[in-house]
């Protein structure tokens, strides 16, 4: 939502102050120019990618129009499925997740979490590394260190839509530009036409070069910073996990390893102590 109300800002604000300088909104119609900049940016960025890549950017803009589904709400739910999981380890032992672990879909332990359970990147992530504390063969260094690459793979495989959607961005001013010469063009063809159609012919050309940069700054450019925000939040997550599985696999209980987990969080979404100790007696309560 705050995307579309940001476009509006941008729009209202260029065209509204054009508009009280005594411009006329009219000349700056121009579909053609759109056409030229657009279909010229969209075939670059074909080109340059390869299908993995335009299908997730294309998978991904969508989203864009939602708000933020990280909340302090949803790391509170993953606060409470982890200690969930922690607390059945400590009082039967981890060979009592195996059933768990292995269809996480149709578990009860995981089945109070349908928001966490619909992520697919989180849950894989949790159940292979509970599946590797169940084997027992590796000690806590080494997963902590398959962890952090396993993180950094998926860090980097997310970054590549907003990547691409930047060097979008980066090349709608030359195409404005290449635009904007075709109609100097068109106007050099026609010197022969009178001077107010010349002016005319001119003020069009002159329109692809701004349509160039304000498409960049002003709207694609946006889209693929707020991609990196939300594939930041997303590692957030992942990183959570990874710290409280390790807390619980160096010996602390689960109420503390929780709270390992709880630190590493944005202060922004980050539940409090307070907080986040009445999730865990509600927890203990509802078991």
């Amino acid at each position: 939502m705050l995307v579309i109300v940001g476009y509006v800002i941008v729009l209202g604000s260029v065209f509204g102050g054009f508009a009280l300088a005594g411009g006329h909104l009219g000349a700056m119609y121009q579909p053609l120019e759109l056409l030229i900049i657009g279909g010229a940016a969209f075939g670059a960025f074909v080109v340059g990618n390869p299908v993995k890549t335009v299908k997730a950017t294309l998978k991904a803009l969508p989203g864009l129009l939602k708000g933020s589904r990280y909340s302090k709400a949803l790391y509170l739910e993953l606060m409470g499925m982890l200690y969930d999981i922690l607390n059945k380890v400590r009082k039967e032992g981890l060979m009592a997740i195996e059933r768990d672990i292995e269809n996480p879909k149709e578990s009860p332990l995981f089945a109070p979490y349908p928001r966490l359970l619909a992520d697919h990147h989180l849950i894989e992530f949790l159940t292979d590394y509970l599946r590797l504390m169940v084997s027992g063969n590796l000690n806590a260094h080494e997963i902590e260190a398959l962890m952090d690459s396993e993180i950094e793979t998926h860090h980097h495989e997310g970054a590549i839509p907003a990547h691409a959607l930047q060097k979008v961005a980066d090349g709608l001013p030359a195409f404005g530009i290449v635009a904007a010469v075709m109609g100097v063009v068109h106007t050099m063809a026609s010197v022969g036409l009178p001077p107010s159609e010349l002016g005319q012919l001119i003020a069009h050309a002159l329109v692809g070069t701004f349509l160039g940069i304000l498409l960049a700054y002003g709207f694609v450019g946006p889209l693929a910073s707020l991609l990196e925000q939300k594939l930041a939040e997303a590692t957030k997550m992942l990183e959570c996990v990874k710290v409280t599985l390790l807390a619980s696999l160096n010996g602390y209980p689960p109420a503390i390893a929780v709270e390992f987990g709880r630190k590493v969080l944005y202060s922004s979404e980050r539940p409090s102590f307070a907080e986040m100790e009445e999730h865990v007696k509600q927890r203990k309560k509802g078991a």
